[in-house]
């Protein structure tokens, strides 16, 4: 990724609505369906600045979590906020990581930056332990893609049907697999082909206003009570959990 990108995560990653909302979503997701031991093992791949890091500690609470990310200025943030250093070993490859050992790796808006998603996802899959896990996040759509995917660095953003094609391929299957950031959705689509329209496709992704910041929290944050439970509309993202078949 650009680093602006990184920069811009370092400076609002703990107040922008998106993070904020998602963090939550996410931790209930996994409440619910990662049946995780107490002693769980967790792993996140391409954690950035570390933003999900605190999350995912609350699911290891006598196990371990470890980190990789690429980026060493990223990295050096997340390794500060995890209290102990964070690899950097690259996908698809992961060398160094240890095979057959984590009950939950985490790929949080990752997998769509590695050219060859399904390499990345059969490394992964060696890492699990028996009974381990993959929670996986994606951008959804490939026709929402805009300035910002590209100065991410994205390759593809995916339908239902393509991230269970990769997951299936690598050996995986995939479980709770649905959209979510809907309730937005409307708002998002509508802000993207207007980009597209006006030629003014932006890829800055700094917080709103307070009152607007606050208010689309509170709308994405409403999806926790949803998000697995029942078929959610299109939304900007897609979340499942794979597991080895």
């Amino acid at each position: 990724m650009d680093r602006i990108v990184y920069d811009r995560m370092a400076a609002h990653d703990s107040t922008h609505w998106w993070y904020r909302a998602r963090r939550d979503i996410l931790a209930d997701y996994l409440t619910r369906y990662g049946a995780l031991p107490k002693d769980a093992k967790i792993l996140e791949i391409g954690c950035g600045t570390g933003h999900n890091l605190p999350m995912l500690a609350e699911f290891a609470e006598s196990g371990s979590i470890d980190a990789i990310e690429i980026d060493p200025a990223a990295r050096e943030i997340a390794s500060e906020r995890l209290g102990k250093p964070v690899g950097a070993a690259p996908l698809p490859e992961l060398p160094g990581v240890p095979r057959g050992h984590y009950d939950l790796i985490a790929v949080l808006d990752v997998v769509e930056h590695i050219e060859d998603d399904v390499a990345a996802l059969k490394a992964m899959a060696d890492c699990l332990a028996p009974g381990g896990k993959i929670l996986i996040a994606v951008p959804a759509h490939q026709w929402m893609w805009s300035a910002h995917d590209t100065v991410n660095h994205h390759h593809r953003r995916y339908s239902k049907a393509t991230l269970k094609t990769a997951i299936e391929t690598a050996g995986l299957k995939p479980e709770k697999l649905g959209y979510f950031n809907s309730l937005l959705f409307p708002l998002a689509a509508a802000a993207r082909i207007a980009g597209r329209l006006s030629g003014r496709d932006d890829s800055d992704d700094s917080p709103p206003p307070k009152l607007v910041n606050a208010l689309f929290e509170k709308i994405f944050r409403l999806e926790r009570h949803l998000v697995g439970r029942m078929p959610m509309t299109p939304g900007v993202s897609i979340v499942t959990l794979a597991v080895p078949r």
